[in-house]
Parts: structure tokens; C-alpha cells; sequence
């Protein structure tokens, strides 16, 4: 299954993207974890090590690399280069491992996104592409605040993308420009999670203010997040409120994947 998880910045989407890794890494599969957001803190908050963050090599910035395998220098403006590079070794290259999980990073785009026709630019398409197209294994990718990385070619086939909101009306106005990129490029199964929510009326804030979207999750505001990140702990295993409701969106999407294969 492939998911992709987004949403305004701050809304906890790196959360949730963090403990489904290590819930489907529990179950005993094999997970790639894409940290697709330009601050990057989805291995701190999968659980790895101090010592494998600082292993973690930005795919966009090695320059030396993408030239290797582009032809082209990033960056030098001009001239030719190739628009299919070699990236099937780059997870092994360039992952880290923690559990049954293998985590790249991709680092911040060179702006002008994914449409700049750039070396860098190019190789992380390429390599968002073969990931999506060509592993058959278990993806999470947490993007930015959008969906720049999805392409027509592979926004098809990914399986769920999960926006994550909080109580506000920012926070909505956002997950209405993504479902709308998202249905443009062709994805169908686009799915709410709400989060940081302190009661019940919280829930009829989201069910009124996005009445034409399918909600899978409530995800109550939990102190014990706010205390794991301050200790500079992964919030699986300890947020158990949230891990439950966690647990809820992922039955629903294993439910789902194993219907639209039947189909």
C-alpha cells in the first residue's frame, strides 16, 4: 500500500505518519518511510536514534550525485542532462534502518517545486516515481504542505492520501487546495483526519465545515504528545490515546486497499 500523508504545517501530520510506520512495522511488514517535508522530523518521530538522524543524507542537496547520475550539475543552469536517471540503489545508498523501517529523506526542492525543469528537480521525480511505481512494498511519504512530489503518473497509484487538520479555518482552507491538486491529478481515495481535538464539539466543527469530505479519523489533543517531543521521545508507544485512534485509520485503510483490489 501506498499512502501519503499531508496538511498545513504544525497540524501533526508527521504524528500520524510517524505511528502508522511503526504500527504496520510492528505487524510485521516492511516499510519505506519518505520524509518528503523540508523540516524533516519524521525520524525523530518514528523513533530512531540521535546517531542515524545525523547519518541522514538530504537527497537534494548531494549535488556530486545528481550530477553522477544527471549528467548536469545542480544548480549550473543551462545545458543538457538526462531526464531518466538510474535511482533504483538510492534507498539502500542512502536509507536508515530502525526496525522493519528504511527512511530517506528528501530535503528542501529548489525553488519553483517540481515543475522546474532541473537537475535535482528531475532526479527526486524520478525517484518519487520509481518508489510509488516500482517498490512493492509498504510506503508512507510525509510531504510538505501539499502535494509538489505527485505527478499525474503517480498520484494514480497512490492508494490513500490522508489530509490532517486541527480546529481552524486555515487549517481548512488547506485541505480544500490539496483535495483539489489531488482530484486534478486523478487521486480518488482522499481521506480527513482530524486532529488536536479538545471535545466533542470539536468534531461537529470539522462535520460542518467539511461536510463533503470522508473523515476516518478523530485524534484527540493529547498532553503526552507535547511531553514526548519535549524529552525528544517518538510518541509511539507511549501516546496511547492517539495510537487507538491511529490504529482506527489504519484498519480503515487496510479495509479499503484489500476492496479496491477485489474490485
Amino acid at each position: 500500500m501506498k499512502i501519503a500523508v499531508t496538511g498545513k504545517g504544525g497540524v501533526g501530520k508527521t504524528t500520524v505518519a510517524a505511528i502508522l510506520a511503526r504500527l504496520y512495522s510492528h505487524q510485521g511488514d516492511f516499510v519505506l518511510a519518505v520524509d518528503a517535508d523540508p523540516d524533516a522530523n519524521l525520524a525523530s518521530a518514528i523513533g530512531f536514534s540521535e546517531l542515524e538522524i545525523s547519518k541522514i543524507q538530504p537527497l537534494s542537496s548531494l549535488s556530486s550525485f545528481i550530477e553522477e547520475r544527471t549528467g548536469a550539475r545542480p544548480g549550473a543552469g543551462g545545458g543538457f542532462f538526462k531526464i531518466n536517471p538510474r535511482v533504483d540503489d538510492v534507498v539502500d545508498r542512502f536509507g536508515i534502518q530502525f526496525e522493519n523501517i528504511r527512511l530517506i529523506s528528501i530535503g528542501k526542492p529548489k525553488p519553483g517545486g517540481t515543475g522546474c525543469y532541473c537537475p535535482e528537480n528531475v532526479f527526486i521525480k524520478s525517484l518519487v516515481t520509481h518508489l510509488i511505481l516500482k517498490k512493492d512494498e509498504m510506503l508512507i511519504v510525509d510531504m510538505e504542505a501539499g502535494i509538489e512530489h505527485l505527478g499525474r503518473g503517480t498520484a494514480k497509484a497512490v492508494d490513500a492520501l490522508l489530509i490532517v487538520v486541527e480546529p481552524g479555518k486555515r487549517s481548512l482552507q488547506t485541505a480544500k487546495e490539496i483535495r483539489k491538486l489531488a482530484l486534478d491529478l486523478g487521486i480518488l481515495r482522499v481521506f480527513l483526519v482530524a486532529n488536536k481535538l479538545h471535545h466533542t464539539q470539536d468534531e461537529d466543527f470539522f462535520r460542518k465545515n467539511l461536510s463533503d469530505f470522508e473523515i476516518i479519523g478523530f485524534l484527540p489533543f493529547d498532553k503526552a504528545l507535547i511531553e514526548a517531543d519535549t524529552n525528544g521521545q517518538a510518541p509511539f508507544p507511549t501516546c496511547r490515546r492517539v495510537i487507538q485512534e491511529i490504529e482506527k485509520i489504519k484498519h480503515f485503510l487496510d479495509t479499503n486497499s484489500q476492496m479496491s483490489e477485489d474490485k
